[in-house]
């Protein structure tokens, strides 16, 4: 079956963008009027996650000498071939096809474009008939990420954005909780060092011991944050009237750090590191009970659907634990 083609439009100056800044162009977009098929706008999180999956198909094309304006469907058969690529589940991979989807048509219509690669490949993709498997950082990835947080950096933004993503990844709080955290709820001289986490809707308070890569991290953002001429007392805020920050913003900050250690092929979100967080303890042997708790949960369905993930092997320091617990 050959690519489908279309009528298309009169290429306008904004969008001419896709041929010399497409990811600029992509970004205008987005915020414009991309929407899903219900024509309704994209979450927050969701806009931060299409931004980082299109940059990667984009660095494929790059690669193979095309654009966005030129690829076909063997451009997109080879990057399911690509190291990443490979190891993509059927939803993802549905994801990335649905995303292409809606970019060719816009392209199309714009006038960048004469035909839609993805249209074809849609009819060939299905989404699982099961529950989507929970998003997290593999063991080496986040091992990976530790290392990398351990050494603040010396620069505002930087050290601003691993301390966000410590916070995230050293004690599995949501990305509502790390929006509301004040400066006096972090305790990073304490023995041990600690956040507290104020109740909030349904959860109670809860204090987070913090692992230990995400102290020093956290101790100097602390530090820095004291003395910066910042309105308000939120401990996490990208601007000088201390305003609350968005789950967008959160998402491009988690964003930056993944494709900074390599992290690509995964849900560029707090829950992911929330989600590894929980894994991370599921792992070390702590019941479900115990993590649910730490993570401020009233069920186990978390920690069920990601201790399902687990190997058999790593399911029985676990499994012991919930038989201790039970007597």
């Amino acid at each position: 079956m050959g690519q489908i083609q279309y009528i298309t439009g009169r290429m306008t100056q904004m969008d001419s963008l896709w041929l010399s800044n497409p990811t600029q162009a992509y970004g205008d977009w987005q915020a414009r009027e991309a929407a899903g098929a219900d024509r309704r706008p994209f979450s927050a999180r969701s806009i931060v996650q299409h931004q980082a999956m299109f940059e990667h198909f984009r660095r494929h094309l790059l690669a193979r000498g095309t654009t966005i304006a030129s690829f076909g469907t063997a451009d997109v058969d080879a990057f399911w071939q690509t190291p990443n690529g490979r190891t993509y589940s059927k939803a993802t991979r549905m994801r990335y096809v649905k995303l292409l989807d809606r970019l060719c048509r816009h392209l199309v219509f714009a006038g960048v474009r004469q035909d839609n690669p993805a249209a074809t490949l849609l009819t060939a993709e299905r989404w699982p008939a099961e529950e989507p498997t929970p998003q997290f950082l593999t063991e080496a990835d986040d091992r990976r990420l530790q290392a990398y947080l351990k050494l603040p950096p010396d620069d505002l933004a930087s050290l601003r954005s691993e301390a966000i993503v410590a916070a995230f990844l050293g004690t599995g709080i949501t990305a509502a909780e790390a929006r509301a955290a004040r400066c006096a709820d972090l305790w990073t001289e304490a023995n041990p060092p600690y956040l507290l986490v104020r109740a909030h809707g349904s959860r109670d308070a809860r204090t987070m011991h913090l692992a230990s890569f995400a102290v020093p991290t956290l101790r100097a953002w602390k530090q820095r944050r004291a003395a910066l001429p910042i309105e308000g007392e939120l401990l996490f805020t990208l601007t000088s009237d201390g305003r609350p920050i968005t789950d967008m913003s959160f998402g491009r900050i988690v964003s930056e750090i993944f494709n900074a250690i390599g992290a690509t092929d995964v849900e560029m979100s707090p829950r992911t590191l929330r989600n590894t967080f929980c894994r991370r303890y599921l792992l070390a042997g702590h019941s479900r009970d115990e993590v649910s708790q730490m993570l401020g949960l009233a069920s186990n369905r978390t920690c069920d659907r990601i201790a399902a993930t687990l190997t058999p092997a790593c399911q029985a320091p676990q499994e012991d634990a919930e038989a201790e617990r039970q007597g």
